[in-house]
């Protein structure tokens, strides 16, 4: 299972992605994507969350968790590509079925450019519950180094903050003719004739992703599973915030 949210917190945009129910015996894929959804994110980028995934992570009893913002990328703009350091990017864990979160993870960035640190607090009980008034935790991070190489332990918290390529594939052209009403006013895709329908997708082989050469900026963290469900139920509900 699967959904997407947006909220509007008192300190910004929140951005809920990807609701997935993760099993604790055999952890399966949860994913969700959505670029430039609203007018906000499009006037700052930065504040863009395009996706969130969950997988199983290298062992057996490890999870990863993936939040990436900020896409649409050209690989002009990707060596100077940085995080907002005024923004709050937090994962949050639900591990009792109430669809409210037990444990976050929160990241912030400082500095600008190249140079900037991240710095990753938790898995821990949430200072505010919900999508308002996020504040960082007077705690002590768990890990903490630079952007764009992977910091922390192979057995504990593992954390990678940076570019990479895009992951999601998306066949633009198709996808207008199936939804014309998202098409552009003008330019050439306003000329694409509609054909709506479910079964017009292209064949695999023929799809053209309009995100191919495209980057973003990807906060992951991998950490054993234990951290997340000790006294929950054998379910996890797993999504990102992006706030200011």
């Amino acid at each position: 299972m699967q959904f997407r949210m947006i909220g509007r917190g008192r300190r910004g945009l929140a951005l809920l992605a990807a609701l997935g129910v993760v099993g604790f015996a055999g952890v399966r894929a949860a994913r969700a994507s959505d670029h430039q959804d609203n007018p906000l994110v499009e006037l700052n980028p930065a504040m863009d969350m395009s996706d969130f995934y969950a997988f199983p992570g290298s062992a057996a009893d490890r999870i990863v968790m993936v939040l990436n913002s900020r896409p649409l990328l050209t690989p002009a703009q990707t060596p100077s590509a940085s995080f907002d350091p005024n923004i709050l990017y937090q994962f949050k864990i639900d591990n009792t079925g109430d669809a409210k979160e037990d444990k976050v993870i929160q990241v912030i960035v400082k500095g600008t450019g190249p140079t900037q640190t991240v710095e990753v607090r938790g898995p821990m009980a949430p200072p505010v519950v919900g999508s308002m008034m996020n504040t960082v935790a007077d705690v002590t991070p768990a890990v903490t180094g630079a952007i764009n190489q992977v910091i922390g332990t192979a057995s504990g918290i593992q954390v990678y903050a940076g570019t990479r390529e895009d992951p999601f594939f998306l066949d633009l052209e198709q996808f207008l003719r199936i939804l014309p009403d998202r098409k552009p006013n003008t330019g050439a895709l306003s000329l694409i004739p509609d054909t709506p329908s479910a079964s017009s997708f292209r064949a695999p082989g023929a799809a053209v992703d309009a995100l191919y050469n495209s980057n973003l900026l990807s906060i992951v963290i991998e950490l054993p599973t234990a951290q997340l469900t000790a006294g929950g139920a054998p379910k996890l509900g797993l999504w990102g915030t992006i706030s200011r």
